[in-house]
């Protein structure tokens, strides 16, 4: 049986505690053995090196380089990550070396809650079989990205709340590998109702299986 960990924490914003209770579910309905933890110690138990799949659930916060340095040793090693929103996309911002797992970080999100379309680049992609082009609602993120990412969505910024933006593309969803182990990321779902909507839960759940080991 597959084993995950869930680490859930940091800004109360994000709901990061429903959130986990979400994507634990999902897990599980998919065969995973789950546990959760609430604290980044769960990072540095030399047992995450034995897991199928890690996903952070954390925004902002701190991790200890200790905490790091392990998580950083099993992905490569293996493991697989996955995340979203702001729960790994801006987790630890003073951690480069979590950054560069990841391979982004939130930046901003002009005009904060708002209406966007997620345009899917990838339609080839089984992570993106059978979804097309959908609106959403939600913070629309600017990230800094890494240049090797696979990005499988993407949306394209207005310029109405940060005029020279206008026309920027940005990726949304994207896979990468980190050594040995397969990292997936996507922005959506800044709150736990977000899982309602049914495209951003597939993709979620199949890059998770994806990312998985």
């Amino acid at each position: 049986m597959r084993e995950a960990l869930i680490v859930w924490g940091g800004w109360a914003g994000h709901e990061p505690e429903q959130c986990a209770a979400i994507i634990r579910d999902i897990l599980e309905e998919d065969g995973f053995k789950v546990y959760v933890e609430h604290s980044t110690e769960a990072f540095a138990d030399p047992s995450i090196h034995d897991l199928s799949l890690i996903v952070p659930v954390i925004t902002m916060s701190k991790i200890e380089k200790e905490e790091v340095k392990n998580l950083a040793a099993a992905i490569e090693s293996g493991v697989g990550i996955a995340g979203y929103h702001g729960g790994a996309g801006d987790s630890f911002r003073e951690s480069t070396d979590y950054q560069f797992i990841i391979g982004g970080q939130w930046v901003a999100h002009p005009g904060n809650i708002i209406n966007y379309t997620v345009n899917i680049t990838r339609p080839d992609d089984p992570l993106m079989e059978g979804i097309t082009d959908f609106p959403y609602n939600s913070e629309q993120y600017y990230m800094h990205v890494d240049p090797s990412n696979e990005v499988l969505a993407t949306t394209t910024f207005t310029g109405e709340h940060a005029y020279w933006i206008d026309g920027v593309t940005m990726p949304v969803v994207w896979k990468r590998k980190y050594g040995k182990g397969r990292v997936f990321y996507s922005s959506l779902g800044h709150v736990a109702k977000e899982f309602d909507v049914p495209q951003m839960k597939t993709i979620f759940r199949r890059g998770a299986n994806w990312a998985a080991r």
